[in-house]
């Protein structure tokens, strides 16, 4: 396994991701536009800025930078959306003063020395085209809503439509599509480190928090499957109202089975969090690639959406308890070991690096 301690790893997002895995070896640069700049005081941190353009433009060029992690803008500084919200938000000073941090990623357009990871946790299937560029720069391209046919990433972004033979057939887009790799969600960066223990009693056998209305049909469709096994005996936890996350994990944890179905995206935190708490997920079956799957009748019980399909899949699983709650604990196990914040940092950087030192 290699070691990491000497690495010296620039992180440019919204989010501190790898910073939080690799705290002494990382420096964040901030590109979210309501970032406190109060609350990074670290040398180690700050927000993007005019004056930290420059600073950041110096440390990627440095040979001593061992890697640079990139979170990729939902849209391009330029783009006209972002124009419409400067302009007519009633918070336009604030959008202006904070212009210079959409400019956080452009920077890599740069000739630099350091080798480039993208990390893209975003809903989207696709790849945006303002992205292309860091596509192009990068590595490795580490994408959580990745399709089976990774050639949909290109889905009227790259092509005008579905992406025909021929525009499979280029050089240039193969290689575009050799970088890129399968990632989770995993544990929310806010879950608490180390985990919650597990509860010693399951109150319930199937436990759902989450929205309805306003989210994937999927949901919508088999909701009713859902209420319908209580009136066959069967105890359903639904909340009622938005729970604190506390709560949410302490519900989990008394349940055998924890309902998560896909919303915007397949991949979501809920299936992690249910695993970490001992809950089996009970999840629809997937339409992505999945990095360090939850394995169907080991970690994890998949239903088909068609007619019936969680009624099925709930009730026999349901009928063996003792199965569910060892199926708990391995799931448990899985995520404690790939899909929390940490593991999964850590398994970007190594991977990353693997790939240079082969490549």
């Amino acid at each position: 396994m290699q070691d990491l301690s000497g690495l010296r790893i620039v992180e440019i997002g919204e989010k501190p991701f790898v910073k939080q895995a690799l705290p002494r070896q990382t420096v964040f640069f901030s590109t979210w536009p309501d970032e406190d700049e109060r609350k990074l005081v670290d040398d180690q941190n700050c927000v993007v800025s005019l004056a930290k353009l420059g600073a950041l433009w110096r440390i990627l060029r440095e040979p001593q930078t061992s890697l640079v992690v990139c979170h990729p803008p939902f849209y391009s500084p330029w783009h006209w959306r972002w124009l419409v919200r400067v302009v007519f938000d009633r918070r336009t000073a604030h959008r202006l003063r904070s212009f210079p941090r959409t400019m956080g990623s452009q920077v890599l357009r740069s000739r630099i020395s350091a080798p480039i990871a993208i990390l893209d946790h975003s809903d989207l299937p696709i790849i945006n085209r303002n992205n292309f560029f860091l596509l192009d720069r990068c590595r490795l391209y580490f994408k959580r809503e990745l399709p089976p046919d990774r050639w949909r990433v290109f889905l009227k972004t790259a092509h005008a439509n579905l992406p025909t033979p021929r525009f499979r057939e280029l050089t240039h887009n193969q290689a575009r599509i050799d970088k890129l790799r399968p990632i989770s969600l995993g544990v929310p960066l806010s879950a608490p480190s180390p985990f919650l223990a597990l509860p010693t009693r399951k109150t319930s056998d199937i436990f759902f928090a989450g929205r309805i209305r306003g989210s994937s049909f999927i949901r919508q469709k088999a909701l009713s499957e859902l209420l319908a096994l209580r009136e066959r005996g069967f105890v359903i936890d639904v909340a009622e109202q938005q729970l604190d996350q506390s709560e949410f994990y302490r519900r989990c944890g008394q349940a055998r089975l924890t309902w998560s179905p896909e919303g915007l995206g397949w991949d979501c935190f809920r299936q992690y969090e249910a695993a970490m708490c001992g809950s089996v997920p009970l999840l629809n079956q997937p339409t992505i690639e999945r990095y360090q799957p939850l394995l169907h009748g080991k970690h994890a019980v998949y239903y088909d959406v068609e007619e019936s399909g969680l009624t099925n899949a709930a009730v026999n699983a349901l009928a063996d308890k003792p199965r569910l709650e060892a199926m708990g604990q391995a799931a448990r196990a899985h995520v404690l070991a790939h899909h929390t914040p940490h593991a999964i940092a850590r398994h970007i950087v190594r991977t990353s690096l693997e790939t240079i030192d082969h490549g």
